[in-house]
């Protein structure tokens, strides 16, 4: 024991590999991108268009399919071919180059339809073999710490991109309340340079470890992934349903008085405690487990989750949306850390698209079944549930045995 904490003490002050680095400028860069455009997506089609909510749900729910689709498919590839970064790279070049395309999106919604199904295309390309290379190349030791600096740095992206587009409508329609043509246009533009630099980082600073293609065969089959990989899913996928969109965050937060500015600025106070806290939250997975730090996420998510059910006053919305914010902190660099130390490193892209596909599929019906229960029951019977499945699913997480961390 005494050993293994020497080994260990040294490696948690070593700088996170260049690569690590260099994604985490990607997503940053990539984020900022898509906050200012597909932010201010759906009120373009609304109030620019005058498209209907059910086509715009259709592009939405399309959009998030195709990118689950994907996500498993490009996953498997990576892991086949044992080329990370070139599926990476086509994934963000992908995106970022079709995203200035919504200039034009006046011609009609079925362009922006079939921009945002390229879009999530390219997302679904890139996640599996990003979250896989950054698994190949950080040490065991420093994996969570190294996803939760990609997570943080990806909301960093999203806070700067939310003060930008709200910098721009202030300067262009003030207090109008909905959104013009003039300043959406102004939002796509401001997004076209981040994006396209995301691409130029990744294609010259991240690097790439040569590794050996799986060996031909079944790759999606239990004894090549693991029962406790399996195991995990299974719980996250059951915690899953009662993580319902956080647009029902928003809806609550207005029945408790903020205004749609205060919402969007408590959502960018939300993702500026994660970029806060997702990197420390990472890194003290790698010394306390990454078991316990995701018990402690869903235990904290549930907590959040019975605020929202009982608050009663405007400010009570604040500090649930800052609390929420820890969740991420605690769960995400662990979470993606553990399928890396659950799955042998030749099906870690299989690993991470199955894991990214549990939670994208199940959202769907995890936003069915929220909408079902605010309109059945009241506002807070959501939030109960979701609290509920949290804890519940923390409980089952603490009988799955310890993880064996694989190189």
């Amino acid at each position: 024991m005494a050993v293994r904490e020497s080994t260990q003490v040294p490696r948690q002050s070593i700088p996170l590999d260049r690569t690590v680095r260099a994604l985490g400028v990607v997503s940053l860069l990539n984020d900022f991108s898509s906050e200012v455009t597909v932010r201010t997506l759906p009120l373009f089609l609304s109030n620019v268009l005058g498209v209907r909510i059910g086509i715009i749900g259709l592009i939405e729910g399309v959009a998030e399919s195709t990118a689950t689709l994907f996500q498993l498919a490009s996953g498997y590839l990576s892991d086949r071919i044992g080329r990370r970064k070139a599926l990476t790279l086509c994934g963000y070049g992908l995106s970022n180059f079709t995203k200035p395309l919504l200039y034009f999106g006046t011609a009609g919604w079925g362009l922006v339809l079939a921009i945002r199904f390229l879009d999530r295309v390219g997302k679904g390309i890139r996640t599996a073999p990003r979250d896989a290379l950054i698994a190949d190349v950080t040490p065991p030791e420093q994996r969570g710490k190294a996803f939760g600096f990609r997570k943080a740095m990806d909301k960093t992206g999203a806070v700067m991109g939310l003060l930008a587009g709200a910098i721009v409508l202030y300067l262009s329609q003030r207090d109008s309340l909905t959104l013009t043509l003039e300043t959406y246009l102004w939002l796509v533009l401001l997004a076209v340079l981040p994006g396209l630099a995301s691409v130029v980082v990744l294609a010259g600073w991240v690097e790439e470890r040569s590794k050996s293609v799986a060996a031909a065969g079944p790759i999606l089959g239990r004894p090549r992934v693991g029962g406790r990989f399996w195991a995990f899913i299974g719980v996250l996928v059951l915690f899953t349903l009662g993580n319902s969109s956080d647009a029902f965050l928003m809806l609550r937060a207005q029945t408790l008085g903020l205004s749609t500015v205060e919402i969007f600025l408590a959502v960018a106070a939300f993702n500026l405690v994660i970029s806060l806290s997702s990197t420390k939250g990472g890194a003290l997975s790698d010394v306390l487990g990454r078991r316990g730090l995701i018990v402690a996420g869903w235990l904290i998510y549930a907590l959040i989750y019975l605020g929202f059910a009982v608050a009663s006053a405007w400010w009570h919305a604040w500090v649930l949306y800052a609390g929420y914010g820890l969740y991420y902190g605690a769960f995400q660099g662990a979470a993606s850390a553990l399928v890396a130390d659950l799955v042998p490193s030749e099906r870690r892209g299989t690993a991470y698209g199955l894991f990214n596909a549990a939670i994208g599929v199940t959202v769907f019906p995890a936003s069915v079944i929220a909408g079902l229960l605010w309109q059945w029951f009241s506002a807070a019977a959501p939030f109960f549930f979701g609290a509920a499945l949290a804890f519940l699913s923390a409980c089952l997480l603490l009988l799955i045995p310890e993880e064996k961390t694989n190189g």
